[in-house]
C-alpha cells in the first residue's frame, strides 16, 4: 500500500462516525414500526414510496455535513446568514416538534425494556429512568462514546436485520410490488395519512440534518482535525446507504410475516412491542429470541440517545446564535450550559407527556411523523438555501442534479403537504 493511499484510509478513519450517528438517529422508529407497519399493511406496495423519499430527501440531508465541511460552520449559522427569520423559524419549528418527536422515541423503547426484561414500572418512571441513563452517558463519555458505542450497536442491529429479512424473504408476496399503492380508505387500499407517516421520517425528519452538521463539527474537534468536503460527504453516505438498505429490510419483514395472515398491529404499545419481537422470533425461530431482544433493543437505545444529545445540541447552537452581538469568530460552547438545561427541560416534559399516550403509541408516531412530513418542505428549502450561499466555495456547491434533484424534492413535498392540508380543512 502506498503512503498516499494509507494516509488516506487514515484521514478517513479520523473522519468516520457523524454519518453513523446520523444513522443511528433514522435507524429507529421509522424503521421498526413505519416500516415494519407498511410491510405488514400492504406487503411489498410500499416500496416505490419508501424508495422515492430516500432518493428525493437525500440532498437535504446530505447539505448538512458538507455545509459543515465546507465552512467550519453548522446548518444553524447557515439559517442566521439567510436572515434571522430563518433562525426564528427552524426554532420554532424545533421548540414545537422537539417533545413530540422524543416522547415517541422515549415511550416506544420503554415498552420495549419493560417487555424485554419483565418490569411492571410505570411508563413515565420508565421512561425517565432512560432518559437520565442517556443523560449520564453522555455526560460521563461526551461525544467520543457516543461516537464509538453507536458503531457497535449498528453493527449488531445490521447483521441480525438482514439475517431475518433474508429468511422472511420467500414468504413475501412478490405480486403486491408496485411504484405507488392504490391510495385510499377501503379494503386493499393504503390511507394517504399512513403514507404521509411513513414518508415523514422515512429515513428520518429533515430537521436532524442540523444534527449532523454539528456532529461533523464535534467530531473535527474530538479528533483534532478538519473533515473535508469529499470525507463527509462519503462519510454520510454510507451511513444514508445502509439506512436505506435496512428500511427495506424491516418492510420485507413486516410483508413476509405479517401481511395476509389476517393480524394487525396494535395501537397499544404493550401489545405492538410484544408483536414487533414475534415478528423477528417467528421468522427466525424461537432460539433467536436474545439476539432478537439485543438487536431491537440497541435499535431503540441508540436512537434515544442520539435524539438526547441531538435537540439540546441543536437548541443550544440556536440560542447564541439568537444571541445580540454573536459572531461567527465567538466560539459557541459544546455541551455548555444551556445544552444541560434544555436536555433536562426535555426529559421533564418528555415524562410528563408519556403518561397521556400509553394506551395509544401508533397515533403519536403518526402524529410526530406527519408534523415531520409538513415542515420537511420548509426545512429543505433552508437547507437549499444555505449551501448554495457565498459561505460555501463554488467548488463545494451541489452539483446540476443535485440542485435538479432538491427542487423536485421540494415540488414534491411541498405539493403533497399542501393536498394534505387542503384535505383536512375540506
Amino acid at each position: 500500500m502506498s503512503q498516499a493511499s494509507h494516509q488516506h484510509i487514515v484521514n478517513f478513519w479520523r473522519s468516520f462516525g457523524p454519518g453513523l450517528l446520523w444513522a443511528a438517529a433514522a435507524i429507529g422508529v421509522s424503521h421498526l414500526v413505519q416500516s415494519t407497519r407498511a410491510g405488514a399493511t400492504a406487503g411489498l406496495a410500499l416500496a416505490g414510496v419508501i424508495l422515492l423519499a430516500l432518493i428525493f430527501k437525500y440532498p437535504f440531508f446530505e447539505y448538512g455535513p458538507r455545509y459543515a465541511a465546507a465552512t467550519g460552520m453548522s446548518l444553524v449559522e447557515g439559517y442566521r446568514h439567510i436572515g434571522r427569520w430563518a433562525l426564528w423559524l427552524y426554532f420554532f419549528i424545533t421548540i414545537t416538534t422537539s417533545v413530540v418527536i422524543q416522547t415517541a422515541i422515549i415511550l416506544f423503547t420503554s415498552f420495549l425494556l419493560r417487555y424485554a426484561f419483565g418490569l411492571s414500572w410505570p411508563l413515565p418512571v420508565m421512561g425517565a429512568g432512560l432518559l437520565l441513563a442517556c443523560a449520564l452517558l453522555l455526560w460521563l463519555g461526551r461525544f467520543s462514546l457516543l461516537d464509538r458505542a453507536v458503531k457497535v450497536i449498528l453493527v449488531i442491529l445490521a447483521v441480525c436485520t438482514i439475517a431475518a429479512a433474508l429468511v422472511a424473504l420467500d414468504r413475501v408476496d412478490g405480486s403486491t410490488l408496485t411504484l405507488l399503492p392504490e391510495i385510499g380508505d377501503g379494503a386493499g387500499l393504503v390511507p394517504f395519512a399512513f403514507i404521509l407517516a411513513l414518508v415523514g421520517w422515512m429515513p428520518s425528519a429533515i430537521d436532524i440534518s442540523v444534527w449532523s452538521s454539528l456532529w461533523t463539527l464535534a467530531k473535527d474537534q474530538t479528533a483534532g482535525t478538519r473533515t473535508s468536503v469529499a470525507m463527509a460527504r462519503l462519510d454520510f453516505g454510507i451511513g444514508y446507504v445502509g439506512t436505506g438498505f435496512l428500511a427495506f429490510c424491516f418492510l420485507i419483514l413486516g410483508a413476509g410475516v405479517m401481511f395476509g395472515s389476517g393480524q394487525d398491529f396494535s395501537p397499544a404499545g404493550t401489545v405492538f412491542s410484544t408483536q414487533l419481537v414475534e415478528l423477528y422470533v417467528t421468522t427466525l425461530g424461537r432460539w433467536t429470541r436474545p439476539i432478537v431482544l439485543v438487536a431491537v433493543l440497541t435499535t431503540m437505545l441508540s436512537t434515544s440517545i442520539t435524539v438526547v444529545d441531538g435537540f439540546p445540541r441543536a437548541i443550544e447552537r440556536t440560542w447564541v446564535n439568537l444571541a445580540p452581538g454573536h459572531s461567527d469568530e465567538r466560539a459557541v460552547p459544546t455541551a455548555g450550559r444551556v445544552y444541560w438545561i434544555v436536555l433536562f427541560v426535555l426529559a421533564a416534559v418528555t415524562t410528563l407527556v408519556i403518561g397521556l399516550f400509553v394506551g395509544n403509541l401508533t397515533t403519536l408516531v403518526d402524529f410526530a411523523t406527519i408534523i415531520s412530513f409538513l415542515t420537511a418542505p420548509v426545512l429543505g428549502y433552508l437547507n437549499l438555501r444555505a449551501v448554495t450561499s457565498a459561505d460555501v466555495a463554488p467548488e463545494h456547491r451541489p452539483s446540476r442534479l443535485m440542485l435538479a434533484l432538491s427542487w423536485a424534492g421540494l415540488a414534491l413535498l411541498g405539493g403533497t403537504a399542501a393536498a394534505y392540508l387542503i384535505f383536512r380543512i375540506l
